[in-house]
């Protein structure tokens, strides 16, 4: 059974920063594209970033543009989302997702406050 964790979560004042990762407990996902969706207070989840499983190839939501960057480690196995610039708007829980060839798997979620 694979088990996505992520951590990094927390509380930050607007515009401040914070770094979330993802990595898999179990065994390695090589080979998979990563994203991150969030889900603020009475919304639904919604897409964030994603990266494709060389590490070459992104894409933002337009609400972060600019001011997040999803990366990939490889060695470790292990997707980071670097987030600066945090907004109020940006408050809500942070998951993680990897796929490839119709297998999907997600994370329990890290939650992100940010105090305007």
């Amino acid at each position: 059974q694979v088990e996505l964790v992520e951590s990094g979560g927390g509380s930050v004042q607007a515009g401040g920063s914070l770094r979330l990762s993802c990595a898999p407990s179990g065994r390695p996902l090589y080979g998979f594209s990563k994203a991150w969706f969030r889900r603020a207070p009475g919304n639904e989840r919604e897409f964030v970033a994603g990266i494709r499983r060389n590490g070459a190839d992104t894409l933002y939501a337009d609400s972060v543009k600019g001011r997040f960057t999803i990366s990939l480690d490889n060695a470790k196995n292990t997707a980071h989302l670097e987030m600066n610039s945090l907004k109020h708007d940006d408050t809500g829980v942070y998951f993680c997702t990897a796929a490839r060839l119709g297998r999907r798997y997600w994370g329990q979620g890290t939650r992100v406050t940010v105090s305007s």
